[in-house]
């Protein structure tokens, strides 16, 4: 399997590279990035590690090196300042996005090629993507909540001092301020999490304002985030490789799941090496289904205002 990476040595797109050579997977990955010596520099030093790995193939250039790929991440994209919203970052980064897309339709991708966007705002750039035409919308989709419900799930296993990977609890919606929390369906290995000792609902609160805060936090503590969402998109792209119906909250562009249409924003989403098999329809209550409505109409809001 070939990956490449547009904004590639870019701190998310380095952390993506490495986290992909230590997942063993991926063949080839070719990083592309404006800065042509940073991306130089990058492959260099993730070939270096080649001996104690897997031996993955890595490898650096223009758009030429894309050709072939099975995968594409787009990870390219101005930095979200400690006090601005992944939306707000719509104005500076629409320009750069488009510039990507009309550099991949002269690639030569193939007929099953799949897109990842990662980009923020991850919802409307997914929405660009789809419109775009470049590739059938079901092998375009974006990471979406897949990084918000990775945090989520780390902080209630913190919380209940339990392995994060027991926790089974999603976010859907924007990845971005209006994202919702989906406590109805909640577990730890199947048993709701309301009736675990330690679960309150003003604890509850804090938890999930703590996740929906997380990315400023480690912007303000190191400068922009990088790890998790590296180990976030290997997950997306394993799930690829892999083939075995994997279910993740991915940003798909809705057909009416839950009444939603018209937009890209996360949805448990069921994908294999075809991109997007099915977007599956959350139980969810009231309060959690209208949150979810909000989370759509904002987005939509926004793709008026910029008119994308």
């Amino acid at each position: 399997m070939k990956v490449s990476i547009i904004g590639g040595a870019g701190r998310v797109g380095a952390d993506a590279a490495y986290a992909l050579q230590l997942g063993g997977l991926v063949r080839d990955i070719a990083i592309v990035d404006m800065n042509r010596d940073m991306a130089d520099g990058e492959a260099l030093d993730l070939r270096h590690g080649a001996a104690l790995t897997d031996g993955t193939r890595i490898f650096s250039g223009g758009y030429e090196v894309v050709d072939g790929s099975d995968c594409v991440v787009i990870t390219a994209g101005l930095r979200r300042k400690p006090d601005e919203s992944r939306l707000e970052l719509i104005n500076r980064n629409v320009g750069l996005f488009k510039s990507i897309l009309g550099s991949l339709k002269e690639c030569e991708l193939k007929p099953d090629t799949t897109i990842l966007v990662v980009s923020n705002p991850v919802d409307i750039l997914t929405y660009l993507a789809v419109k775009s035409e470049i590739l059938p919308p079901n092998q375009v989709f974006g990471l979406g909540t897949v990084l918000d419900t990775c945090r989520f799930r780390s902080l209630l296993g913190a919380h209940f001092n339990v392995g994060a990977q027991h926790v089974h609890a999603l976010i859907l919606g924007e990845h971005g301020d209006s994202m919702v929390p989906i406590w109805s369906s909640a577990t730890i290995s199947g048993v709701p999490l309301s009736s675990i000792p330690g679960f309150s609902q003003d604890q509850a609160h804090e938890i999930f304002e703590q996740t929906k805060k997380a990315g400023a936090e480690v912007i303000r503590l190191k400068g922009g985030a990088g790890r998790a969402v590296g180990v976030s998109i290997m997950a997306v792209v394993h799930a690829l490789f892999l083939d075995r119906g994997t279910i993740l909250p991915i940003s798909t562009y809705q057909k009416g799941t839950l009444g939603i249409e018209g937009v890209c924003l996360s949805m448990p989403t069921k994908i294999g090496r075809q991109g997007v098999i099915r977007v599956l329809e959350p139980v969810t209550n009231f309060i959690e289904q209208e949150g979810l409505q909000m989370s759509a109409e904002s987005l939509k809001k926004v793709i008026e205002q910029v008119g994308v």
